[in-house]
């Protein structure tokens, strides 16, 4: 493990922000840190970050304590953003280079290679008042990232990108996973954890309440529902009492229809039964979305 976070507890005076936490981040994957306002990540990313020291635990890198030394193998990226205005972005953006260790010659050309890439090369010489918020963003994830740390923790940062732009952020995080680092994520966008999360942990009032791999915990969550697409945009699909069908769409000669069934009830079972009755395109289960596991979860524990 490349991060093991042990039994930490944090308090601010009667606050309990973090109770007898334990996780383990596996080198090389993405791993996701949920939870609602206010349930403890930012607190926890900031002790790992050594911002913050917990009451009690440890947080272990490579299997030993970890160090002020150590944080400059992190790279990370706040929830809130925080440029300095006036200054123009090239020079800001050298500047924060050389604060992580980078000569100026380096980042530069690193600088360069990165906001090509990410459309933004013609405003080195602009102010950074003068960009967009999704500017500005683009060059915080690269300052972020420009030293090529070992572990990157990227705190909500699609907030404020339009589809393109989150799309082309989330390449870029798919890449540098590619290329060896290990990524912890934090953020409310649960169609994203479904793209790029191996594992996550969920927190809720201070405590991990829900932890594992994205597959196996949407997989523990089914409720037995499928979906059958059918030829014909007229098909019909009668089953026994027990099952509950509903068409969910019927054009361009198909018919797809979404199927709960009763308990105990195999897919093969219900895939006998559908083919007896009409021609079948397609048939696959169903899994709960993380956004629905992640609203039930909270909602139980209310």
């Amino acid at each position: 493990m490349l991060i093991e976070i042990d039994h930490i507890k944090k308090s601010y005076g009667k606050h309990v922000a973090l109770n007898d936490v334990s996780l383990q981040v596996a080198e090389g994957g993405i791993f996701g840190l949920l939870g609602p306002n206010g349930a403890g990540k930012t607190t926890l990313i900031r002790i790992i970050n050594r911002i913050l020291i917990p009451d009690e635990g440890e947080v272990r890198i490579d299997g030993h304590p970890l160090t002020d030394e150590d944080v400059e193998q992190i790279g990370y990226l706040p929830e809130e953003r925080g440029l300095y205005k006036k200054m123009k972005v090239g020079e800001q953006a050298v500047y924060l280079a050389c604060l992580k260790g980078l000569d100026k010659a380096t980042a530069t050309r690193r600088l360069h290679s990165w906001f090509e890439r990410m459309g933004i090369d013609g405003w080195w010489n602009k102010r950074v008042e003068e960009l967009s918020k999704g500017m500005q963003q683009k060059v915080q994830f690269i300052t972020t990232v420009l030293h090529e740390p070992r572990l990157l923790i990227f705190d909500e940062p699609f907030s404020g990108f339009d589809p393109v732009n989150a799309t082309m952020l989330k390449e870029e995080i798919l890449a540098l996973r590619d290329r060896g680092a290990t990524i912890l994520l934090s953020t409310h966008n649960m169609a994203s954890v479904e793209e790029l999360c191996d594992r996550i942990a969920l927190i809720d009032h201070s405590r991990v309440v829900l932890s594992g791999s994205v597959r196996d915990i949407r997989t523990s969550y089914r409720r037995g529902r499928f979906r059958i697409c059918t030829e014909g945009a007229d098909a019909t699909l009668n089953l026994p009492e027990g099952f509950h069908t509903e068409v969910e769409h019927a054009d361009y000669g198909e018919t797809t229809f979404t199927v709960d069934v009763p308990t105990g009830c195999t897919a093969n079972e219900l895939l006998q039964l559908a083919v007896a009755q009409t021609s079948i395109i397609s048939f696959n289960e169903v899994l709960p979305t993380m956004n629905d596991i992640f609203i039930e979860t909270i909602n139980q524990l209310s």
